[in-house]
């Protein structure tokens, strides 16, 4: 047998058209998607978020483009190279929530035709405020475009009559999928404000407009392109398990592992990157270590001593920040459990004066009393 006959993938077999259809289906159906069509794009969700840049800046409409992280930034930098106007604003704190105080004030100092925003922020830990902003947006009339990848699955979100216009959505991180597909949600209005790129070719792997010609406004018979088969067979196994859990149940999760990860750093003694519940992250949890303790060495301590991964924050953001996942499999009790105790091992390895059993038993006590109510209400 040679080495390829033994690679379990060697045989899969091609993903059908029928199928394929279907996916778009069950993801719209995740999002409250009625009036929405929903469209797969082959590779990482970055690709996605690109191709709806540049069409809607091909349409030089007037933006206004909210940056709290690089991603933002870098929607921002595509809308204008396509010929968008841009206005950027971001928050008074680098790598903090948006304050819709903000953005009315950013929406009052000029006339837009657009908004664009990052939902949830994985690299800080952070949510902007999406039901405030869409008020905003709809008030004035604006398309509203929402980067949702590390919101979706993690945070509540329904598309609906109020909801975003355009959304796109990456399956890698709160539902747990393959990260080699992505897909963006797109309404009457988001359509209409898509453009073709000039001097752009006929065909494009990088456009969403191509994408609607060659799959929703097609029989269906073909997949556009040639998306890889393992990618989307993983992807129909992802919104398998999604439709057992249910997006609800699948959102309370990673909530409740929040909501334990940041009672646990606080009780160690830490600061927690944001101090409103609210606004953060479903996926990440932010903190702050102690003034005094070198992160490279207690992020080095954590993997070498317990096997665990913390990530820094971002750069330009404060150098303390350090980031622990809570994440599709790691949003439950012995993942976050595992998580703030390595974190508390490793800030007393590295001299810390912090509780590693307040920590951890205050992570026992946000699920012992979740379960507790889980069980009244049966």
């Amino acid at each position: 047998m040679s080495r390829l006959d033994a690679w379990p993938f060697a045989a899969l077999p091609a993903f059908p058209a029928e199928r394929y259809s279907a996916l778009g289906e069950r993801i719209g159906r995740i999002l409250g998607a009625e009036e929405h069509d929903v469209v797969l794009v082959p590779g990482e969700a970055i690709v996605a978020l690109e191709a709806a840049a540049r069409e809607a800046g091909a349409s030089r409409r007037r933006f206004l483009n909210v940056a709290t992280s690089v991603y933002g930034r870098l929607f921002g930098d595509w809308l204008a190279d396509a010929g968008g106007e841009v206005t950027t604003v971001s928050p008074a704190v680098a790598g903090q929530p948006i304050a819709i105080d903000e953005v009315r004030a950013a929406l009052s100092g000029g006339s837009f035709d657009a908004i664009s925003f990052v939902h949830g922020e994985a690299a800080t830990g952070i949510v902007n405020p999406i039901d405030d902003i869409l008020a905003e947006a709809r008030g004035l009339g604006l398309v509203a475009i929402v980067d949702a990848v590390a919101s979706v699955g993690a945070e509540p979100l329904v598309l609906g009559e109020d909801g975003p216009d355009i959304v796109v959505v990456g399956p890698q991180k709160g539902l747990r999928g393959p990260a080699g597909v992505s897909a963006v949600a797109i309404n009457t209005r988001g359509w209409a404000l898509l453009a073709r790129p000039p001097r752009r070719a006929t065909l494009s792997s990088l456009s969403l407009l191509d994408i609607r010609r060659d799959w929703l406004d097609s029989d269906r018979a073909v997949i556009p392109g040639t998306p890889a088969p393992h990618e989307l067979w993983a992807l129909d196994a992802a919104l398998d398990a999604i439709g057992h859990e249910g997006i609800d149940g699948v959102v309370a999760r990673h909530r409740l592992a929040a909501r334990a990860a940041r009672s646990g750093a606080r009780a160690l003694g830490i600061a927690t990157w944001t101090g409103d519940d609210e606004r953060s992250s479903g996926l990440t949890t932010g903190v702050l270590l102690p003034q005094d303790v070198d992160r490279t060495r207690v992020i080095a301590l954590a993997q070498a001593l317990f096997g665990v991964t913390l990530a820094v924050g971002p750069e330009g953001v404060d150098p303390r920040l350090v980031r622990i996942r809570h994440t599709a499999a790691e949003a439950g009790f012995e993942p976050v459990l595992a998580v703030v105790a390595a974190l508390g091992g490793a800030l007393v390895a590295a001299g810390a004066d912090v509780d590693v059993a307040a920590g951890a038993a205050a992570v026992v006590s946000v699920y012992a009393e979740a379960r507790h109510d889980d069980a009244h209400d049966d």
